[in-house]
């Protein structure tokens, strides 16, 4: 307990010095748009992660203390996080009634929505780290997300899901790897942005890909 206190005290040290955007963007996923989110660990000046883990994959991109299960759309949690944590990056608890979220390598999907724009599909928001994207999309449920898999003859093995007890970083964050982004921002108003199924995304970007040549590597 003494441990939790102590970091207690120096989040609450930290008053003042965050960045007020953050928690004006909390609020409007939470409050608006009812994406129940968290803050994340907050990465230190080198990009290491504040985590115990010293190999930590997704500094500062990931839920700690609290965990994913806290996440909320309750407006008086959310400032109490951001008053205390005001550094902290925002998470997204995909699933549920939130989006869930498919994600590749930068590169590639840059190259995956230039095909997708010359198609004329309509993409949601899309999410930009330095070195992967992500493109939101309805909540979907591991069955339907099995199915979907099950039926294809071929799927990049860099392609993530982000499903129902997965989280994503949003913006305007900073972590370890550097600024979270807005790639494709939602349409400015209060009503939570429109996003198309999981299936015409990874069905658009799985042929983006083939046709495109370009090559997905793990990441």
């Amino acid at each position: 307990m003494r441990e939790i206190l102590g970091r207690r005290r120096r989040l609450l040290s930290q008053r003042g010095e965050g960045r007020p955007e953050l928690l004006s963007a909390a609020l409007t996923f939470a409050t608006q748009w009812q994406w129940p989110v968290l803050p994340g660990v907050t990465a230190d000046a080198r990009g290491r992660c504040g985590c115990p883990d010293p190999e930590c994959t997704v500094p500062g991109a990931h839920p700690f203390d609290p965990g994913l299960l806290a996440a909320t759309t309750d407006a008086r949690m959310v400032r109490w996080w951001w008053t205390n944590r005001p550094t902290a990056p925002i998470v997204l608890a995909t699933g549920g009634k939130a989006p869930c979220a498919v994600s590749l390598p930068a590169l590639p999907a840059a190259h995956a929505l230039a095909a997708l724009d010359r198609k004329g599909m309509r993409l949601g928001p899309v999410i930009a780290s330095p070195t992967r994207w992500a493109l939101l999309v309805k909540p979907y449920s591991m069955e339907q997300l099995g199915e979907l898999l099950y039926a294809k003859d071929f799927v990049p093995g860099s392609l993530r899901f982000h499903g129902s007890g997965g989280y994503i970083a949003l913006p305007p964050s900073e972590t370890g790897q550097g600024a979270i982004t807005w790639e494709r921002a939602p349409l400015p108003g209060s009503a939570s942005p429109w996003v198309p199924d999981v299936e015409a995304v990874v069905d658009a970007v799985v042929e983006a890909l083939t046709r495109t040549g370009v090559s997905a590597p793990e990441l």
